[in-house]
């Protein structure tokens, strides 16, 4: 359970410094990995409009505003730059759905336990994975987002990493998470059969894992460079998770 090495250039991620310039530099609007109009079919499966939502690692992402367009009632966006929360908060100001708080997602303390049906995270579990003590952040990270979703809730996590490099992060039983994978191709990646495609919702499909948690030994990804949605969700007192049915329903699309 290494730095992702391989994934990181000579930036840290994980430092508020390192994101503070960056803003600074440049605030136009980004949205890491995907917008949300590719992650919409997901997010409308597995989070109900009237879900209490963090968003960590918010950043100057479109994201949340376009989940207040589509129904979402109460989002809490959180990141570790305080000149991105200055920004977002001025300009989200007139909508009351969105509330913004600076904050480092390896300590959360803040919000009581079980405060949140559902946890968004599209990079940030990356980004500390780029930092210093890599292992150990993720872990505090982790720990908190476990600690802060409601029994039955869920992390709604879209990564880079797959299952070899992510999977040890997330199966810690402490966690009590049930864990499905998708995978999506990244924005502009054309093929027969991936999202873009009207006749296939193969996406919309969970990815058959084996009993590690790894993909099969002779799956091969369409897209070498697509993102991979772990969708966690915390086991509920009697035991079970609150999953909806596989694949994901096609009237959200």
């Amino acid at each position: 359970m290494q730095r992702d090495v391989s994934s990181c250039n000579t930036y840290n991620y994980g430092d508020a410094h390192y994101w503070d310039a960056r803003y600074v530099q440049d605030a136009l609007s980004f949205d890491w990995y995907q917008r949300y109009s590719s992650l919409r079919p997901f997010v409308r499966s597995f989070v109900p409009t009237s879900s209490r939502v963090l968003m960590v690692g918010c950043g100057n992402s479109l994201m949340s505003e376009d989940m207040v367009k589509d129904g979402y009632e109460d989002i809490m966006n959180v990141d570790i730059s305080s000149v991105a929360i200055e920004m977002m908060q001025t300009k989200y100001a007139s909508v009351p759905q969105l509330k913004f708080m600076q904050m480092d997602v390896r300590d959360m303390s803040y919000f009581e336990d079980d405060s949140f049906d559902t946890v968004i995270d599209k990079g940030t579990l990356d980004s500390l994975m780029c930092g210093n003590d890599a292992s150990l952040s993720a872990s505090r990270m982790l720990g908190e987002v476990s600690r802060l979703i409601k029994p039955g809730g869920t992390y709604f996590l879209i990564t880079y990493g797959d299952p070899k490099v992510r999977m040890p992060h997330l199966n810690p039983s402490a966690y009590n998470w049930k864990i499905s994978l998708y995978i999506i191709p990244r924005p502009g990646f054309r093929k027969a059969g991936d999202c873009s495609s009207s006749s296939s919702k193969s996406c919309l499909e969970a990815i058959p894992l084996t009993s590690e948690g790894m993909l099969p030994h002779d799956y091969v990804l369409e897209d070498p460079d697509s993102h991979f949605i772990y969708i966690c969700n915390k086991t509920d007192e009697e035991g079970g998770a609150k999953i909806p049915p596989y694949p994901l329903m096609e009237d959200v699309l």
